[in-house]
């Protein structure tokens, strides 16, 4: 655990958004409650906010949290997520790792080919953190978009404005007690990680899951859920070789494949690998943007956890490096983020 600053300052361009109307599922309140504990002297609600670039364990952590605070619910703030569909491309953390933990905006919304502005997640996830509140539960915020981290919890919100512009200012104004915890590993080793992270996710099933979504009428919209890394990359590849042309065409080609077919799906994946690694050092640049604003963050050191974790999967020996990259991730994470969160909910 450190306060140190990462080696990337990079940011995104501005975004405009187009802010049209979104389909939401309606939930039902979870019935029963615990004593409150929601609120501080200047009558803040407290929010655990989970941060770090994409792959390095949030999901993880929010859920490790959770078991060690019972009564937390969980707020996805990742943009992509936010859609219904696409749960392998968009990394949904799957229902057996939520560990029966309430999981809220993930998934929820159904108008894909529409996106979701800052100022509207700033109104769903506000909602939702006042009714988590309201039930005594504690609210987890946990998610890679900046923006929209930012748009939630600033006590003034401009939806004009882009804070992560080299001439703009970040507020320290915010609308929440928050305690921040920020989960960073080491630029190589991360770099390295997301590219394999990419082909286990093609092994779990994504380019058939992408085949089933493509759209030729809608190939190169750069709207809503389409902008998810993984579907304009394969695009390019579907549009060569349509899924409804051949069964073959949907899924991960194999080595005696037609050489063209195979080169097609080798170029795609190169630029999801590399789209991913840039989303990464983009993320990383807006949260050292948020805590050279005055945003008061943790700093957790995963490298040791994902070093044994890749050792462990280059590994025929399976059992002793799980046990190690998992007694690491403990020590190094879990345990000092267990303490802090303590610490924040007594004062």
């Amino acid at each position: 655990m450190e306060h140190i600053l990462s080696s990337f300052h990079s940011l995104d361009s501005p975004v405009f958004y187009r802010p049209l109307p979104l389909h939401r599922r309606p939930r039902w309140p979870r019935m029963g409650s615990s004593t409150p504990h929601h609120r501080n002297n200047q009558n803040k609600t407290k929010l655990i906010v989970i941060m770090g670039a994409t792959g390095t364990g949030k999901s993880r952590l929010s859920v490790d949290l959770s078991t060690h605070f019972p009564h937390s619910q969980i707020i996805n703030s990742d943009k992509m997520q936010l859609f219904n569909g696409l749960d392998i491309t968009t990394n949904k953390i799957p229902l057996p790792e939520r560990k029966g933990v309430q999981h809220f905006l993930l998934g929820e919304f159904d108008s894909i080919d529409a996106d979701v502005a800052p100022s509207q997640f700033r109104s769903a996830a506000g909602s939702t953190v006042a009714d988590i509140a309201s039930r005594g539960n504690l609210p987890l915020l946990v998610g890679g978009s900046n923006t929209f981290i930012h748009a939630l919890l600033v006590e003034t919100f401009d939806p004009q404005v882009d804070v992560f512009a080299e001439s703009s200012s970040v507020s320290r104004a915010l609308r929440y007690d928050c305690c921040f915890l920020w989960v960073d590993v080491a630029w190589s080793v991360l770099s390295e990680y997301l590219c394999i992270r990419v082909d286990e996710m093609l092994d779990s099933g994504m380019l058939e899951e992408l085949a089933q979504f493509y759209d030729p009428t809608k190939a190169g919209a750069m709207v809503g859920l389409r902008k998810a890394i993984g579907v304009p990359e394969f695009d390019a590849y579907f549009r060569k070789y349509p899924p409804w042309e051949s069964p073959e065409n949907g899924v991960v080609p194999n080595k005696d494949c037609d050489p063209s077919r195979r080169e097609a799906y080798e170029e795609a994946l190169q630029e999801i690998k590399d789209n991913t690694c840039r989303l990464a050092k983009r993320q990383i640049g807006k949260i050292l943007r948020l805590r050279e604003g005055g945003w008061d963050f943790t700093r957790f050191d995963a490298t040791a956890t994902f070093q044994a974790l890749m050792k462990k999967k280059q590994s025929s020996a399976v059992a002793a490096p799980e046990l190690e990259w998992r007694e690491i991730w403990e020590r190094e994470v879990v345990e000092p983020s267990v303490k802090i969160v303590k610490r924040f909910l007594e004062e």
